[in-house]
């Protein structure tokens, strides 16, 4: 509607636009005949308006005076008025109304406590109280006219959109500033421009070379391709000839516009845009931050993204050693202590990168951190990859950004409805360099991104911001119903926040995602290789993640209360086989980190030589003993790097390699090279570590 279509029709149709073809005439016209016919059966949209004044009648006549301004006058957005007379209970309608967009507070004062009359709250008070709870709604103040001097400049300190006089019951002049507003929050500058360019049917003469997808709709071969991906996904697939589009790379117009859009609503300075993942978010920001030798500490258990950014930026490493949880082979957040003495020790760093929440849902105290880190001029980085979704409903907040982190990388593909690939880097760095962070930026973006993928963040912020608290207490309801039901099968049980955290994080104030669900699976008398392939081919059901005795489940704004059910029917039916439990493999423990002898940048672009990992008779090859290794080899699972470029090799780190080698439990190592079939690390020459400077 924002986008000046009705009822999705080609709005160059209507106005008598000429096409240069009749295939593209015929196409459009089947485009709005479609559109047309579907238009009556999309679910509208409901949004309601709080008004919060303490005398029911004046209470009364504003909502009746409004919802008759709704009934009377455009209302896309389907806009209905509702009104409450205490603080108490606007805000138990804040927190039980999903649909809820806008809230009008009269500046008086509102009793909190009805049984308690001195307990009250002035307007500010419950504004803030309201932006805290949910910073996402729009709210404006009902004033009088002769206290506007006094109240406008205190009120506009806070979260506050605008104000309407009291007196003047202008009910049809605030419905409009209301229905504007919302309407401006939810609109997607991106995705209406692509929209509005795909109807104009342009011919094309430009990339890329499916030419909206005419290169294969009418081909015997491969017309398949184009039916099964549906025609939209080539008509959007557009190149950067195409001005009206704007530039990732370096915009001015719709793509800055969407990206100053989604930084209001993630709470940051600024947002960019990354179409190649979190995993080169990562990377930008290290190669912003950090000249090669300069420090970094970081989580032994970050992604790998995290150690190849190491690399790619020269930078030194301090590693911090994760917290083990061994009886269920997790790995978790870095104790606090341990930061904390890293950056006492280390006051020299330029950063600190934390993983939180963790892939199993474990989220960080992150405020003192960041607190000592700033102390000490320390910039903070989070990746939020598993928690983009925090800022839209109070139970995962405090967000990194809030805790006060200068930079988050999340991934909204993972958790928003966003498509794969489709992340965001969230910045609040008071002394953040654009310039250079736009030629680090440039340098790993494509010149030719998918808009397709640029459009899904506009629009999956666009449903963050809209309905993203409804979707996630919806959420939140489903994960406690599937706890409740997986712990009633008698076999299955769900880990909670005590058994998850190993204990030296037990004191740490770590809290736990509850969208996700850690499943101790050892009593079921399957392995969880055999377990996963039962949920798969028998009950047509796909789990994020596994230990060697845990399912890791993950619920998002997508999951409906009909796959619970399914989970818990193919678990309950599994769990009534009887099985009796089998002995599972537990993963040896990886080794504590050893030292760094040379940067990993230096170590990794050495040529190297390979070295086997055992002898002849297959016991460890000595020859490895104190060599420096030139990969980054990372058992998976659990996904953490054994070695890094630079590291010394020593026996235990050997011994657990070849370990694993032999053992029945299949387990990819990443970085391993196979001469033939015999496994070899890529390791530093003698002549190689004589030209490279030590840091050990």
């Amino acid at each position: 509607m924002g986008s000046g279509q009705e009822h999705g029709r080609d709005p160059s149709l209507r106005e008598g636009k000429k096409y240069s073809t009749p295939s593209l005439r015929i196409r459009a016209l089947a485009a709005t005949i479609r559109f047309s016919f579907l238009a009556p059966f999309m679910k509208k949209p409901v949004s309601r308006v709080l008004i919060i004044n303490d005398e029911p009648l004046v209470l009364k006549e504003f909502v009746k005076g409004l919802n008759a301004a709704a009934r009377s006058l455009d209302n896309p957005l389907g806009i209905t008025f509702t009104g409450v007379t205490t603080a108490r209970e606007a805000l138990a309608a804040i927190e039980e109304d999903g649909d809820l967009q806008a809230v009008v507070v009269d500046d008086k004062l509102y009793i909190l406590n009805q049984k308690n009359a001195k307990k009250e709250t002035s307007a500010l008070e419950l504004v803030r109280r309201i932006t805290r709870f949910r910073p996402e709604l729009d709210v404006y103040i009902l004033i009088a006219q002769e206290h506007e001097d006094e109240i406008v400049d205190t009120l506009f300190a806070e979260a506050v959109d605008g104000y309407f006089y009291r007196e003047e019951r202008d009910y049809r002049g605030m419905y409009r500033i209301l229905n504007a507003q919302i309407q401006e929050r939810s609109r997607t500058p991106f995705y209406d421009q692509l929209k509005n360019y795909v109807w104009m049917a342009k011919d094309s003469w430009h990339t890329p070379g499916h030419s909206s997808g005419e290169s294969l709709r009418d081909s015997p071969w491969v017309n398949d391709f184009y039916d099964f991906m549906g025609e939209h996904v080539f008509d959007g697939d557009l190149s950067v000839s195409v001005k009206m589009l704007d530039s990732l790379m370096e915009p001015t117009g719709v793509i800055a516009e969407a990206q100053t859009v989604a930084a209001k609503a993630f709470g940051a300075r600024r947002t960019f845009f990354a179409t190649n993942g979190t995993s080169t978010s990562n990377k930008v920001i290290f190669q912003t931050l950090l000249a090669p030798g300069e420090k970094l500490l970081l989580d032994r258990n970050c992604h790998k993204s995290v150690h190849h950014g190491v690399v790619l930026s020269g930078g030194h490493p301090i590693y911090l050693d994760s917290s083990v949880n061994a009886k269920y082979s997790l790995y978790g957040p870095v104790p606090k202590k341990t930061i904390l003495s890293a950056i006492r020790k280390h006051p020299d760093a330029q950063a600190l990168i934390l993983t939180s929440c963790t892939y199993d849902g474990l989220r960080y105290d992150l405020a003192p951190i960041v607190e000592e880190a700033h102390r000490k001029g320390i910039k903070v980085i989070v990746d939020e990859a598993w928690y983009g979704f925090a800022r839209f409903h109070p139970a995962f907040r405090p967000t990194a950004l809030e805790a006060g982190a200068d930079y988050a990388t999340q991934s909204t593909h993972k958790v928003l409805s966003a498509f794969s690939q489709a992340s965001m880097i969230h910045v609040n760095d008071p002394g953040f360099n654009e310039h250079l962070f736009r030629e680090n930026f440039n340098m790993h973006t494509s010149t030719s991104p998918q808009y397709s993928m640029i459009a899904s963040l506009d629009v999956a912020r666009k449903q963050a911001v809209m309905e993203g608290y409804k979707l996630l207490s919806r959420a939140l309801a489903l994960s406690r119903e599937l706890r409740a039901q997986i712990n009633s099968t008698g076999v299955f049980r769900v880990l909670e926040l005590e058994e998850l955290l190993p204990d030296e994080a037990k004191r740490d104030n770590i809290r736990l995602d509850p969208t996700k669900v850690t499943v101790d699976i050892s009593s079921c008398g399957y392995t969880v290789e055999d377990l996963q392939r039962e949920l798969f081919d028998r009950y047509n059901i796909q789990v994020e993640k596994s230990t060697f005795n845990t399912l890791t489940l993950l619920l998002t704004i997508g999951t409906t209360r009909s796959k619970v059910s399914r989970l818990y029917d193919a678990l309950m039916r599994i769990a009534r086989e009887g099985r009796a439990p089998r002995r599972l493999y537990r993963f040896p423990e990886i080794p504590g980190f050893t030292k760094l002898r040379f940067l990993p940048r230096d170590a990794f672009y050495c040529g190297g030589e390979l070295v086997p990992l055992v002898n002849d008779k297959d016991g460890i090859k000595r020859e490895l003993l104190g060599r420096a290794c030139a990969d980054q080899i990372v058992p998976y699972p659990p996904g953490i790097p054994v070695l890094v470029p630079g590291q010394i090799i020593t026996r235990e780190i050997l011994q657990y390699l070849v370990g694993l080698l032999r053992s029945q439990k299949r387990v990819e190592l990443h970085g391993i090279v196979y001469d033939g079939y015999l496994p070899c690390l890529r390791v530093l020459k003698p002549a190689e570590e004589k030209g490279l400077r030590r840091i050990d």
